[in-house]
């Protein structure tokens, strides 16, 4: 038959090669449903790739990743996702985790922390993955370690170190799918994303000496690490600034609005002396904002002030907030790939994200 199929030319060349194909290599569908070990053989790969490739492992290229999900859309593939978290020994589900060491007052319906999250279930979906979110509020004992311990889930994201520094550091050696939103710790051993703090609070300070002002406190928790750091970045500027500046001063205040307010109003009433205010946070600048309304301070002809995140509200606040950005969807993004690598044995570095200055309304006009 092969003879005869040569012998008459180039279209039955084409007939046999398709016949051929189908006798050595017949459609896993005619067989029954197709199995994995289908799939890789007719993506010409290991099983072990396309179990990596059918969850989004970022280990396999893209390429062979697109090729590998678009032979088992064709075959009618389909995962068994308890047989596989059975053999993978998974949960296919990520635990974010928000510990409120230092404000336990503070809500998941705080602007940075739906945003946050907004932009993570997106990423961790997108894997194939459910999400399991906890809010953690003293007393913590054990909490990170019995965390790990129920295996609920395939890796843990925490979003702020809170006062959890010590509790990430014991755990860090150990287990190795923990990936943390927040500052840069010198010394520190587990792997986390955030922005250069110190430096995003350098350019808010730094821009309202451009302007003038002269008189410049910051408000917020320096007991966290990132606004600690935010802080340093301040003070940092103001060591080098024109003679006549004022030294540092800070306005402790805690993270929900109407505790901002109160302390705000508080310092204000002190008759302290300020023209402008480095803030912590975004939700911070806000509140600060609304104190100084209070008081019949114009923002910002009286007092300039910068916040920190620029979060969605930030441009729609009265007057439109100048803050510093850090990219929270980048962050979201760095946090799930990173833990995704981590989740497949990679060790990964800490990254840290520039921040941008944003120049709105609440300091110039």
């Amino acid at each position: 038959m092969a003879k005869l199929f040569w012998r008459r030319g180039k279209a039955s060349t084409t007939l046999w090669s398709r016949l051929k194909r189908n006798l050595i290599m017949p459609s896993p569908k005619d067989n029954g449903p197709p199995k994995m070990a289908d799939i890789a053989r007719l993506a010409g790969v290991h099983a072990s790739t396309v179990s990596r490739a059918l969850a989004g492992s970022p280990l396999v290229a893209k390429k062979v990743r697109d090729k590998i999900l678009r032979i088992a859309r064709t075959q009618g593939y389909t995962v068994n996702a308890a047989a596989r978290s059975l053999r993978l020994q998974r949960t296919e589900s990520v635990s974010v985790v928000i510990p409120l060491g230092h404000e336990a007052a503070q809500p998941l319906t705080d602007p940075f922390f739906v945003q946050m999250i907004g932009h993570l279930a997106d990423e961790i979906t997108q894997r194939g993955h459910g999400l399991f979110l906890q809010k953690v509020v003293p007393p913590m004992e054990d909490w990170l370690t019995e965390l790990i311990a129920s295996k609920r889930s395939d890796g843990i994201i925490v979003i702020g170190q809170s006062t959890e520094h010590s509790a990430l550091e014991a755990v860090a050696g150990k287990y190795q799918p923990l990936v943390v939103w927040g500052g840069r710790i010198d010394h520190q051993s587990y792997c986390t994303v955030g922005s250069d703090n110190v430096g995003g609070g350098k350019l808010a300070t730094e821009h309202l000496l451009a302007i003038g002002r002269r008189r410049i406190v910051f408000a917020g928790d320096i007991k966290v690490p990132e606004f600690r750091l935010r802080h340093k970045g301040y003070v940092q500027a103001l060591e080098r600034a024109p003679a006549g500046t004022a030294k540092k001063q800070v306005v402790p205040t805690h993270m929900t609005a109407e505790k901002v307010f109160e302390s705000m109003r508080t310092f204000i009433g002190h008759r302290e002396k300020f023209d402008g205010v480095v803030c912590a946070t975004d939700v911070i600048a806000i509140n600060v904002i609304r104190a100084l309304n209070a008081h019949g301070l114009r923002v910002p002809e009286d007092v300039s002030v910068v916040g920190y995140d620029d979060l969605s509200l930030a441009a729609q606040t009265n007057p439109p907030l100048t803050t510093i950005r850090q990219d929270i969807e980048m962050g979201a993004q760095k946090l799930v790939e990173l833990l995704f690598r981590r989740i497949e044995g990679e060790a990964t570095q800490s990254v840290i994200m520039a921040p941008k200055l944003i120049v709105r309304e609440s300091t110039v006009r």
